[in-house]
């Protein structure tokens, strides 16, 4: 019989080559900053994907066009722009923003407002109108209607909300360059995050180091799209 405790050496494998409390800070610092932008960018989003959804104006086939665009807008372009804002020449120069997490949360809210809004009205706009007709019919006032519809557009709006904490957690270019991938020295994270980390561990040829935080991040995006799953599920029981 082979002991394979001979052949393998567990606490070796587990000895990841990192100083103590980096992959934390790292970690909190990506969702420190992409739940934040997300949040924010629900808040502003979805209130704009009912009101379009809901109303016919001039123009609306045009902004839907723009939030469409701003879906595949080059994500270094969103970075350089918040650069300038935040710089000392720019309009929130005062404000000290530059290489902080603020920053990082700017961008990406800039990131993640296009797929929130476009997925977000084609849920809302994808309502069978009969809903609506019944809510009115019941009494309802607009507010009443908007909820209702809000209910039946649930799942796609939870989609919408997925695909922007999706597209926010994975970002490397604006992050990279409105953040600074710093870290203090004591190796612990300033603006690090889970993707400039791996940007940097591969760029030195430690792969094997990218590929454990490529890992660390598959499941935190799992883990994050478990939950919100599993509280849309709670929610329909309810």
């Amino acid at each position: 019989m082979v002991d394979i405790s001979t052949q393998f050496d567990l606490p070796a494998l587990l000895d990841l080559p990192f100083r103590e409390g980096y992959v934390r800070s790292i970690i909190y610092v990506s969702l420190y900053v992409s739940l934040t932008a997300v949040a924010l960018s629900t808040l502003f989003s979805v209130p704009i994907a009912v009101v379009m959804g809901f109303t016919d104006f001039p123009g609306k086939q045009f902004a839907k066009s723009v939030i469409n665009t701003g879906m595949g807008f080059p994500s270094v372009v969103v970075g350089l722009l918040v650069l300038f804002a935040v710089s000392n020449q720019g309009p929130l120069g005062a404000l000290d923003l530059v290489f902080t997490r603020e920053a990082m949360i700017a961008s990406q809210f800039v990131l993640a407002t296009p797929p929130i809004t476009a997925i977000s009205l084609a849920a809302v706009s994808g309502v069978d109108e009969g809903v609506r007709d019944a809510a009115r019919v019941l009494g309802g006032t607009r507010l009443d209607v908007a909820l209702v519809v809000l209910k039946e557009a649930r799942y796609g709006i939870a989609t919408a909300i997925l695909a922007g904490f999706g597209r926010a957690i994975s970002e490397v270019g604006s992050v990279l360059i409105v953040g600074g991938n710093i870290t203090g020295a004591d190796g612990i994270s300033k603006t690090r995050t889970l993707t400039t980390a791996i940007q940097l561990e591969a760029r030195q040829g430690q792969y094997g180091t990218a590929m454990i935080l490529g890992a660390v991040l598959v499941t935190l995006v799992l883990t994050v799209n478990a939950v919100v799953i599993r509280l849309g599920d709670q929610g329909v029981r309810r």
